[in-house]
């Protein structure tokens, strides 16, 4: 049996997606989580993750619960020696926890399974031409993270409402404003919705795919 590791951009442990990962991998498997900002305070994270002017942001959790917007590409410099790190720890499967684009990232033995790269072609076999409804975190997601749909025809729309502020309407009400735009299904895109979030989203009438469900079952089959 290997070892699992995950990275969030966040702090670890990331307690809203492990148990989504633990309904479906083995018990016995050895796993070890680990965080871009592990140890950092809300000083340190503005001093070296605040996004730059006109690039794109990420949002992600903290170990309290509350979230913070940080910039892409410092994220992912950061992530980087992350990565070497779980592998330097006997990581044999390292899985990133957020469904951002990412360019460079990267391990030398490691399996590194990116939920960006999975996704985009699962949902459009799983979708077969239907219109899809993007549900992102930030607004400024809309344009930043668009490029990775860019393949889907019709081309899918898109709405803003974050997973991390506990607002289960603006969820509701994201995913009713696509339903009324055209949406018939929906793909919450981003690690952070979970299963009360789906269950609000799918309020309007639509089937919804949970991104970190989905990754999750396909991963459990690496692992």
């Amino acid at each position: 049996m290997g070892k699992l590791g995950t990275l969030t951009i966040g702090q670890a442990p990331r307690a809203d997606i492990t148990p989504i990962l633990d309904a479906v991998l083995d018990a016995g498997l050895p796993r070890i989580h680990a965080g871009v900002l592990d140890g950092l305070g809300r000083d340190e994270i503005a001093r070296d993750f605040t996004p730059l002017p006109g690039k794109a942001p990420l949002i992600t959790r903290l170990l309290d619960g509350s979230s913070v917007v940080i910039d892409r590409a410092r994220t992912e410099a950061a992530a980087q020696h992350k990565l070497d790190a779980l592998e330097a720890a006997g990581c044999t499967t390292i899985l990133m926890l957020c469904t951002g684009h990412f360019e460079k990232l990267s391990t030398r033995k490691a399996r590194f399974i990116e939920p960006d790269r999975i996704l985009p072609p699962t949902v459009a076999a799983l979708v077969r031409g239907a219109r899809l409804g993007i549900i992102v975190p930030l607004v400024e997601q809309i344009d930043s993270e668009a490029g990775k749909w860019a393949g889907l025809d019709p081309a899918p729309l898109y709405a803003a409402a974050s997973p991390y502020r506990g607002d289960l309407d603006a969820v509701a009400a994201a995913a009713r404003d696509l339903r009324d735009r055209g949406a018939e299904i929906l793909l919450m895109d981003c690690m952070g919705f979970v299963e009360s979030h789906r269950r609000a989203a799918a309020a309007a009438g639509l089937p919804v795919i949970l991104s970190n469900s989905l990754v999750s079952k396909l991963v459990s089959e690496l692992v």
